[in-house]
């Protein structure tokens, strides 16, 4: 995979950055984590060389002054809202970033439920938690007009009736499982809490996109607002920060609407606000840490027609409407993209008018593109692999690394006693195979050992996929395209 991004330099200046905003207010900072705390895997997709663990990674520089507070909303929990890109209930992302952090050795001191209105699952789910141990559990509560009623919200009944979330270190991070959890409101409350006791504590906001130091229009800022589309966020010229210091920075519209109440909201706790901007609230260094803007275009360009081509899919599913695939589309016009820049696209298409049947594209490091087809035996996304493992290996074309004798029993298997439709090996069951085999065959050996460098590879089928091929082509580190196409 070709690298655009120093991750080493980014651990260091971001971990250094922070340190400087903690001592900037003194007592306590409250940090809000935007987007992916653990895993973020569209930044690793955009900036190739980002790791997706490189947030937490930076955060273990810290631990020892860190604490951390995940925040879930009661809302989500009643309606078992699933994170997209992992398929799990947000409550339980809950309890699997509490065991990921608490491995590595950091604290996670509480859970706060937020939107808390009787609901009977949050109940259910803060008995849950208790009973696990180890963590407090708090509850926050609605607060009629927020977040532009300020005189309540600066009240009793307004922040004053949440629970007060007790925390001993001086940098708490404040992170969900995703977006509208209210991580914001926890951040605020806790201010307007400490400082009834006393402590003038201090808010930043960690969010890594959009990169407030390049360009608007930048591809990599533009791959923010395809990722969002359904959120409606939209990418702008920072106006509080250009007024206050006569330079351009790049924010999005939640943080500039929303500036004018949080400046109230700190006037009204600390009788001054800290920042000019939401620039200023936030503790951003990656875009110093773009070592190649060119790889980074690239890869941003890329995951907006993979944006695109998921919306797709989605609203053939059924799942969502029109309304995000025509706001991608449209930036895909602005940046003057079509999915003919997607070589993958153009290379499956071609297969599929030659063959007259489903096919799949992958374009390896070097520029080499790959196809394979249907056939009787393998899905095209299983010739696929094994087609691409063999080119890197160096194994002729023709070399059957899978005999037929022991596909047709798996087939079998899956359509007479497992009452299967598809008899044809899916990629799972291909690499299942080439892993028996290679304890006694050279060639699947070889071929098994090249599949890290399939890692950050473009892969496009002209089928939606099964879900078991996703899985694989994402575990593999691929970005997976497919045409809006149910297979027949």
């Amino acid at each position: 995979m070709r690298i655009g991004f120093d991750n080493a330099k980014y651990l260091r200046i971001q971990s250094d950055h922070i340190k400087e905003r903690i001592a900037q207010f003194g007592d306590k900072l409250y940090m809000e984590f935007g987007g992916k705390l653990y895993d973020d895997y569209h930044a690793s997709r955009v900036l190739p060389g980002f790791q997706p663990d490189s947030k937490l990674r930076m955060l273990m520089q810290l631990k020892d002054d860190a604490e951390i507070i995940i925040v879930i909303s009661a809302e989500d929990i009643e309606r078992n809202k699933v994170r997209g890109d992992i398929g799990i209930t947000y409550d339980q992302d809950v309890l699997r970033l509490r065991d990921v952090f608490t491995q590595r050795g950091l604290l996670v001191s509480s859970v706060v439920i937020t939107h808390y209105n009787g609901q009977a699952s949050a109940k259910a789910f803060r008995e849950r938690l208790e009973r696990l141990g180890g963590v407090r559990v708090y509850y926050h509560y609605l607060i009629e007009g927020y977040p532009t009623n300020v005189e309540l919200i600066d009240s009793e009944e307004g922040f004053g009736k949440n629970d007060f979330v007790e925390t001993s270190r001086p940098l708490v991070v404040v992170t969900a499982p995703g977006p509208g959890s209210g991580k914001m409101a926890v951040c605020l409350s806790q201010l307007w809490g400490e400082n009834r006791r006393g402590v003038k504590a201090g808010y930043a906001k960690f969010e890594t996109f959009p990169i407030w130091s390049i360009p608007l229009k930048h591809p990599v800022n533009v791959a923010y607002e395809a990722a969002t589309a359904d959120l409606n966020d939209v990418n702008m010229i920072d106006p509080f920060h250009l007024e206050a210091y006569g330079k351009t920075t790049v924010n999005y519209n939640r943080d500039i609407e929303i500036f004018p109440v949080l400046n109230a909201i700190f006037e009204s706790i600390y009788g001054e606000s800290p920042y000019k901007s939401p620039t200023d609230m936030g503790v951003n260094m990656a875009g110093f840490c773009i070592s190649d803007d060119e790889v980074c275009s690239e890869a941003s360009k890329q995951e907006i027609i993979r944006r695109y081509y998921a919306a797709l899919g989605e609203m053939v599913d059924g799942r969502k409407g029109n309304e995000e695939v025509n706001k991608i589309a449209l930036l895909m016009k602005q940046m003057k993209l079509t999915t003919a820049n997607r070589p993958t696209t153009v290379a499956a298409y071609e297969r599929r008018l030659q063959s007259g049947t489903p096919s799949a594209a992958i374009e390896l490091e070097d520029g080499t593109i790959i196809t394979a087809d249907t056939s009787d035996l393998l899905g095209p996304s299983a010739a696929l692999l094994l087609n691409a493992t063999k080119y890197l290996a160096g194994i002729d074309h023709a070399l059957k690394l899978i005999p037929q004798d022991m596909i047709v029993p798996i087939q079998r298997m899956k359509t007479s006693m497992l009452h299967g439709n598809n008899p044809r090996l899916h990629t799972d069951e291909v690499l299942v195979a080439l892993a028996v085999l290679s304890q006694h065959d050279e060639n699947c050996r070889r071929a098994l050992d090249t599949l890290p460098l399939l890692d950050g590879c473009q892969v496009h089928a002209t089928v939606m996929l099964s879900e078991v091929d996703r899985k694989i082509f994402k575990k593999l580190g691929c970005g997976l395209t497919c045409d809006p196409v149910r297979k027949v």
